[in-house]
């Protein structure tokens, strides 16, 4: 086992305690949150509080806002389809079972896109995902939950296994979406009220978060929500928040597999992401699959087995019928750098620059905005 994994604090709060704590403040038990009659969540896809706070004279608002005690973890791996869903159930990776970006069917050849690719690869959105959403159980007991978002998500696998109970509005500007939570927080008393932004996450992966594009549009977001928290009405706790931060990988950090390359011995199938591989292998060669890439790739990269990691609690505790979807090997980037099955047709993937799935504070610690009653 890798004696270098980074441990999170006791103290350290888990984006799976966010919505348990939204409603706690409105029930007259707040913990995290001051009391509220109605509660919104921000996510910002993409924006870590490293991200944040490196960047922050183009979101001078965020950061006057920001205290030092305003930070979650994320995930692991931290990236958007595991974050989402555990923050949408309140539950860990192991247990709800989308534990990486593309991981194998047991029993299959196939490793579906567990973001995008739910409708294309036939996933059932209320059995491939194992846990309730927290949106259906609080809808189910009378509250009122809404989740607004871009339209092209509203029909999506992804959504009803995620956030299933709530309400979808569609709207397309950031200065909509926040008007739109407001107004229906403010409508319904006790409502739960998600805000989806992914405009960070779309412009770091094409441009890298270190790009003037990233940088403009986070001062956009930063503007945008200055003014909507000057208008927020009275009673309304909103706190932002994000599923992960990122790293840009540039080309020439690279690490491609191709056809000979011996980190490809007895592996069957690669999976997971750039910097979180899954690697599923042959029948009884995990360890000599686990001690090649360590060899290899142990001073830039944690390399472990499933077993390891199971046992590190890297992902919660495992249901057995998670346990086989998690790959033989794992293979997490601990330096600036990013894994690509080259053998692929598909290069387009290797374009992106701004990265995430690792173990690194980068990718895994998150802002804890507050805003409204909960400032």
């Amino acid at each position: 086992m890798p004696s270098s994994l980074p441990t999170d604090p006791p103290t350290a709060r888990s984006l799976t305690g966010v919505l348990p704590q939204l409603i706690a403040s409105m029930s007259g038990r707040p913990d995290w949150f001051m009391p509220a009659r109605s509660a919104i969540v921000i996510v910002a896809d993409g924006l870590g509080r490293g991200n944040l706070v490196q960047r922050a004279a183009y979101a001078r608002f965020l950061s006057e806002r920001m205290t030092k005690r305003d930070a979650a973890r994320t995930v692991f791996p931290a990236t958007t389809a595991a974050a989402l869903t555990s923050l949408f159930t309140g539950v860990l990776p192991g247990e709800h079972g989308i534990v990486g970006y593309r991981v194998r069917v047991p029993g299959t050849a196939s490793a579906p896109n567990q973001l995008t690719g739910w409708e294309e690869d036939g996933l059932d959105p209320h059995a491939w995902q194992r846990s309730q959403p927290v949106f259906e159980r609080e809808a189910a007991s009378g509250r009122r939950c809404f989740v607004v978002s871009r339209a092209q998500y509203a029909a999506t696998g992804f959504t009803a296994a995620t956030v299933r109970g709530a309400g979808f509005v569609a709207a397309s500007g950031i200065g909509e979406r926040l008007a739109l939570a407001e107004a229906l927080a403010g409508a319904h008393e006790g409502a739960l009220v998600y805000v989806y932004i992914p405009e960070l996450d779309i412009i770091g992966h094409a441009h890298g978060w270190e790009s003037d594009r990233w940088a403009t549009q986070l001062e956009t977001l930063d503007g945008e929500l200055r003014r909507w928290d000057h208008q927020l009405a009275s009673g309304i706790g909103a706190v932002l928040t994000a599923d992960h931060g990122m790293i840009d990988v540039p080309a020439h950090r690279h690490v491609l597999l191709r056809d000979g390359d011996e980190l490809l011995d007895e592996v069957e199938l690669v999976a997971g992401e750039p910097r979180m591989l899954h690697l599923y292998t042959v029948e009884g060669s995990v360890e000599r699959v686990a001690a090649r890439w360590r060899e290899s790739e142990s001073g830039r990269s944690w390399v472990m087995t499933r077993d390891e990691a199971v046992e590190a609690g890297l992902f919660g505790a495992v249901d057995p019928a998670v346990v086989p979807r998690i790959g033989d090997v794992l293979v997490a980037a601990r330096s600036g750098v990013a894994y690509y099955d080259d053998r692929l047709a598909d290069k387009k993937p290797q374009r992106m620059i701004g990265q995430h799935g690792s173990l690194t504070d980068q990718e895994r610690i998150v802002p804890l905005v507050r805003f409204g009653a909960f400032a």
